[in-house]
């Protein structure tokens, strides 16, 4: 079982027992994950877990009961759950909530019933109804009856299987019997039961002479073994999936009655099997069943065969009732194994692969009888025939073709055109599932490759190629199970070998992936060069002002200029403007299923608009049957490292830019302000912090793990290893670029906001004291100034008027306080980057996030923040300590 698959039934479990707890699911899916063992029920276990629930149950007779009737009807993973329950009982906090929720639970129903009853009250009887008042009264009294417990009848089981089967395959109706077949019981082989007899005896039975009597009771016997009445012993009506009951006559002899009721469950028998034959031969119960029907009635031939000699012995009158006994005895074993079958998959309503399930558990079940093992072995061989053409078609073609729903593999219509809008797997994961209850035991345990055969298969079928596996050839049911599970896995290897060449060599999936990589993971970097340096102005603009076809014609122009352009997928690339900046977008994904997620979702926008770098994203055409791997999912991952990088690239543009213009600022010797100097160093330091994450996440955690995914990809077997080694490739590198941490997350997203806000100021502050110098200059030079005698030549000029307009600059930045704005950036720099390595080394050691650790070492490559860091670690732990 999956992790993601453990988390959601935790949850869902979490859910129904009203269970809320501080530390949330986390804890019980530590624990199921460190405890799990694969634990197989026996029949000493699984009787002793019977014994301890019955001990502790206040019903022990009803537990019992219900047990014994499961297990009749051959209910799934019974005996797990049962080990299951008994080691509940064991477990004296987990008895004492959840008997807490019974009685919170019976309190509501019992609140519901109250206030359901009112509605259902029948007026005093001293009024008169209306004929309006009894009507309403009928309907909700015949309301109520139908929905009661009582067994339907076979007419209503036939209608809604019908109905569901209409229901799913509009256009493939079942076939249905006339309704003469039903409405006239003399064309079933049972008995027919009058409400009044036909004619009364002359005489009594038990006046006759002994002889008389056993002669007469053996006519009768020969009657009702075919499912006629006697004169003397008749059939009892019977309601929904009773046995046969028979009246004798009382004053029939004792010992002659004794030897009657030893034979007369032998007719029982037959009227059952009767039943079960004429009913599960309809088209709605399917083939399964109506081969298995088939194959009872071939065993009953023998049974008539015998009745026939035996009324031809009567004729001859050498037939006693004791012969009749000794006769019947080699029949009676038979019998009541097709009885137990037969009720069994009448209790269970059993279809398709359940039916199978319970015949190939009764075959295994009668190991030590070989007779009945023999004649279980028939009827599972006879029954799984329909099931296995089923199974040829899928595993061989990959065609269901299934139209009484019993295979274990169910198609759902999904249009493949609508994958790339899809934000999951959903195509691949539901277009074809498997339903449990129809899986046969004996093919449990190659369920999922049954599944992905027919998967493969059928994709590449979809894509317009005939595919047929060469070693095709029938599957047959055996007690040998290697028979059927050699030529399974055959067909699974040939329809993995044939898809992962058509996606690999044909489809050249492997080469999407690197054109994906050179886009998405900024591989190539003249390209995003010349990119940034064309959509500069333009994604500095509102997201509402940009017009997308501009950037679609600045990307084309940027692909041709540079390396790019041997790409031959480039023209897939195409300008994606999302509707919020990505750190939003990290945060609401991670919020899915916690408390915070219906916050996020309510919250109101923090930003009044977006501009076009916060909102810039690339995406990617993706075409049938690659967007199987490729699918929206994985693209919105790789949007995501996309657009952490690229607003990474752009801060340190930002950065790179302050600096070129600081540049300018030298030729000025503003040797009396101290924020020059610090405003240069924190730059630095800042451009020092994203040059290293972005070396970071490209260096040490994309093309390392790259290189893994590749390497996994040519050792791949089939499409689930390529899907699964993709998609941990995604989540590996989200985890390493510190995406999939909200708190990291938030702290990165804020070191970010206070880089480019120092950006915007040092900006500001080039531009306005450019503006100053050219203004002083132009001053300086037309005003009359004694210092002009001592212009000799044009540097002199040049050198007196820089002089001049520093010492005005120096007067004017002391002034306005620019020093205490460089000082709080550099203080709020500080603090966050302090507390993102203090994170960092927390998840670094606690976690075993080893990778992360790098970007400290990076960071603090000369021990610079080494001690207050320590510093901060002594804290926390005697913070932990008090």
């Amino acid at each position: 079982m999956s992790e993601f698959r453990i988390h959601h039934d935790v949850n869902e479990l979490l859910g129904l027992l009203n269970v809320s707890s501080g530390d949330g699911a986390e804890i019980y899916i530590d624990l199921l994950q460190k405890n799990r063992t694969p634990y197989v029920t026996t029949t000493v276990s699984s009787h002793s877990a019977k014994v301890k629930i019955a001990e502790h149950s206040k019903t022990p007779e009803d537990f019992l009961r219900k047990y014994e009737e499961l297990k009749s009807k051959n209910a799934r993973s019974l005996d797990p759950l049962v080990y299951l329950l008994s080691k509940l009982t064991e477990d004296k906090e987990t008895l004492k909530v959840l008997q807490q929720n019974a009685k919170e639970r019976s309190e509501i129903s019992a609140n519901a019933t109250s206030s359901t009853s009112a509605s259902y009250s029948v007026p005093a009887t001293s009024s008169k109804m209306s004929m309006q008042e009894l009507e309403e009264l009928r309907k909700k009294l015949g309301n109520v009856t139908a929905s009661s417990s009582v067994p339907q009848s076979s007419e209503v089981i036939r209608k809604m299987l019908r109905d569901r089967h209409n229901k799913k395959n509009p256009t493939q109706p079942n076939p249905v019997f006339p309704n003469w077949v039903y409405d006239r019981p003399a064309l079933i082989g049972d008995f027919i039961t009058s409400p009044t007899p036909v004619g009364e005896p002359v005489v009594a039975i038990g006046s006759m002479a002994l002889a008389a009597q056993e002669h007469a009771l053996v006519e009768d016997l020969l009657y009702v073994l075919v499912g006629v009445d006697g004169r003397d012993i008749s059939a009892q009506p019977v309601l929904g999936r009773q046995s046969r009951s028979f009246i004798v006559d009382p004053s029939l002899d004792m010992s002659i009655k004794e030897l009657v009721s030893r034979i007369l469950p032998v007719a029982s028998c037959y009227s059952t099997i009767t039943r079960f034959t004429e009913e599960k031969s309809s088209f709605e119960y399917g083939q399964v069943n109506h081969a298995l029907t088939a194959a009872m009635r071939t065993l009953m031939k023998e049974y008539f065969i015998l009745i026939t000699q035996l009324e031809h012995l009567h004729r001859q009158g050498s037939l006693s009732l004791q012969k009749l006994w000794f006769y019947i005895q080699p029949t009676m074993r038979t019998m009541e194994i097709l009885t137990s079958i037969a009720t069994s998959v009448d209790k269970g309503e059993c279809m398709g692969g359940s039916t199978l399930s319970l015949l190939h558990d009764r075959t295994f079940n009668y190991t030590g009888d070989s007779q009945a093992q023999e004649l279980c072995l028939y009827l599972t061989k006879a029954a799984s025939v329909p099931y296995f053409e089923i199974l040829e078609k899928w595993i061989y073609r990959g065609i269901i073709k299934d139209p009484y729903s019993e295979f274990m593999v169910e198609e759902h219509e999904l249009q493949k055109e609508k994958i790339q809008e899809d934000y999951n797997d959903k195509y691949w994961d539901q277009r074809y599932t498997i339903v449990q209850h129809r899986i046969p035991s004996f093919l449990q345990k190659m369920a999922d490759k049954i599944l992905n055969t027919g998967k493969y298969l059928n994709v590449v079928r979809e894509c317009g190629r005939d595919v047929t596996c060469p070693d095709a050839k029938e599957v047959l049911y055996t007690l040998k199970e290697r028979a059927y599970m050699e030529q399974i896995e055959k067909s699974y290897y040939y329809a993995s070998k044939v898809l992962l060449d058509f996606l690999m060599e044909e489809k050249e999936l492997v080469s999407r992936l690197r054109s994906i990589k050179h886009y998405f993971l900024m591989d190539k970097g003249d390209f995003f060069v010349h990119f940034m340096d064309l959509t500069e102005e333009e994604l500095k603009k509102p997201v509402d002002d940009i017009i997308p076809p501009r950037l679609e014609a600045l990307l084309e122009l940027a692909l041709r200029m540079s390396t790019a352009n041997t790409d031959p997928f480039k023209d897939d690339l195409k300008i994606d403007l999302m509707p919020h900046d990505v750190i939003t977008q990290l945060l609401r994904v991670l919020a899915i299923d916690t408390k915070q997620e219906k916050a996020l979702i309510n919250a109101e926008p923090t930003e009044v608009s977006l501009s076009g770098l916060e909102a810039f994203s690339f995406d990617y055409i993706v075409k049938w049957p690659l967007s199987l791997i490729i699918n929206r999912k994985a693209l919105t991952r790789y949007q995501m490292l996309f657009r952490h990088m690229f607003y990474c690239k752009h801060v340190e543009r930002l950065l790179c830019n302050v600096w070129i213009r600081n540049k300018e600022t030298k030729q000025y010797s503003l040797l009396s302000a101290k924020w020059f100097a610090a405003a240069f160093a924190l730059r630095q330091r800042m451009l020092n912090f994203v040059q290293n994450i972005q070396y970071y996440m490209m260096f040490e955690v994309m093309e390392p793990t790259w290189h893994v995914m590749e390497n996994n990809l040519k050792s791949a077997s089939n499409i689930d290893d390529v899907l699964c080694h993709h998609t941990s490739f995604l989540d590996n590198c989200l985890k390493d670029c510190m995406l999939t941490n909200p708190e990291l997350l938030r702290i990165f997203s804020k070191l970010m906001s206070v880089c480019v806000m120092f950006t915007n100021c040092m900006q500001r502050f080039t531009q306005n004291m450019r503006i100053d110098v050219e203004m002083k200059r132009l001053a300086l030079e037309k005003s009359p100034c004694p210092a002009r005698s001592e212009w000799k030549d044009e540097a002199e000029r040049k050198r007196v008027t820089s002089k001049f307009v520093s010492e005005h600059m120096d007067a004017l930045q002391s002034d306005s306080g620019f020093e205490g704005t460089i000082s709080k950036f550099d203080s709020n720099f500080s603090t966050l980057l302090l507390d993102l390595l203090d994170k960092l080394s927390i998840y670094s050691t606690n976690d075993c996030e080893h990778s992360m650790i790098n970007i400290i070492y990076r960071l603090d490559f000369n021990g610079f923040y080494t001690e207050r860091l320590e510093r901060m670690a002594i804290e926390r732990s005697q913070r932990t300590a008090a």
